[in-house]
């Protein structure tokens, strides 16, 4: 194995579990690649937390579950706990790209990224490229 982390946003969860979704085909392509490639994947309980309010307002409770419970039952997922200061890191990092449409999950994101020395993402949104990180398989080939 490669790298040890690889940080795994709210739209590739939800294309990896979503057969309609129109990142669905790519997500399972990149997937076990990046499977053999990292040891962790690493996301946030923002993440968790706005993927499972994605699932259950467009897909209702039991998708939302099962993504809950696939993150319980997988060893290899890393959660991590934005705390106080990381979200104040957020906000400033927010206003420094106050000219850039920036989630505040996605403020969140990079600085826990920044913080734990994380480049590499599995995501399909375009603004993890304009903050620095690389997609893996999207913008940098597996």
């Amino acid at each position: 194995m490669g790298k040890k982390k690889i940080f795994v946003d709210t739209s590739a969860w939800y294309a990896l579990q979503i057969i309609d979704d129109a990142n669905h085909h790519q997500a399972r392509e990149i997937f076990p690649h990046l499977f053999n490639k990292y040891q962790s994947f690493f996301t946030s309980n923002h993440v968790i937390g706005e993927t499972y309010t994605l699932l259950r307002t467009s897909k209702g409770y039991q998708e939302a579950r099962r993504f809950l419970d696939i993150l319980r039952q997988s060893p290899r997922v890393e959660e991590y706990f934005a705390t106080y200061q990381i979200e104040r890191e957020a906000f400033d990092f927010l206003h420094q790209y106050k000219d850039h449409p920036f989630s505040f999950v996605d403020g969140v994101s990079f600085c826990i990224m920044k913080r734990e020395d994380i480049q590499d993402t599995f995501s399909f949104d375009s603004h993890f490229p304009i903050a620095g990180f690389n997609r893996i398989g999207i913008d940098i080939p597996l």
